[in-house]
């Protein structure tokens, strides 16, 4: 009896391992090299610009998504400092852009070329509850990080701090793909 219980918990440890595994993880570039799709057919690789000696170059990075069975490349956005993308499925990346006082997230089709979703402090504040919207705009660090995608909803986390909330705060936010909406709720503060 007691092998069959250590068997079962090992069992579901193992299954809760596994189960994020399943899931495309966030890579951080331009440190990684490469990031594939769940299903194979596409990868985002980091490129360096490159120019002539007289341009200022080697400041920003560009993401490339790649079908590779037919080896066709198309530009996502170019960034600056790093990028945090995962595979929300086989058809969506996001991307969250991070600089030293800001974060930008964006949603891209894998499968065509369309504009992306773009969600930051400027975006998020015409979309958010009256009440918030201070925080967005009198706030000199404002991070719009991505999570996820389900279905037709992003998950968003958003933080920040400056001149209106020196302590910080920190939501929670759903945005709705097609409906262009989002709704948002302060997290409980730690202790």
């Amino acid at each position: 009896m007691r092998y069959w219980g250590i068997v079962l918990g090992l069992a579901v440890i193992a299954s809760a391992v596994a189960v994020p595994c399943l899931a495309s993880p966030f890579v951080v570039f331009p440190k990684a090299g490469e990031l594939v799709s769940p299903d194979g057919r596409f990868v985002v690789r980091s490129m360096g610009r490159e120019g002539a000696a007289t341009e200022f170059v080697g400041t920003f990075n560009t993401l490339w998504l790649t079908e590779t069975a037919t080896g066709q490349s198309r530009k996502l956005c170019d960034y600056l400092g790093v990028a945090a993308v995962a595979f929300a499925s086989n058809d969506f990346i996001i991307v969250t852009q991070y600089s030293k006082r800001t974060s930008q997230s964006f949603v891209f089709s894998a499968e065509r070329a369309a504009d992306p979703v773009v969600l930051d402090k400027s975006g998020l504040t015409r979309l958010v509850a009256v009440e918030m919207r201070d925080s967005l705009r009198q706030n000199d660090h404002v991070f719009v990080e991505a999570s996820r995608v389900v279905g037709d909803t992003l998950f968003l986390s958003v933080w920040g701090y400056g001149q209106h909330d020196a302590n910080g705060f920190r939501w929670s936010c759903e945005y709705a793909l097609k409906e262009d909406t989002a709704s948002c709720h302060a997290n409980s503060p730690s202790h």
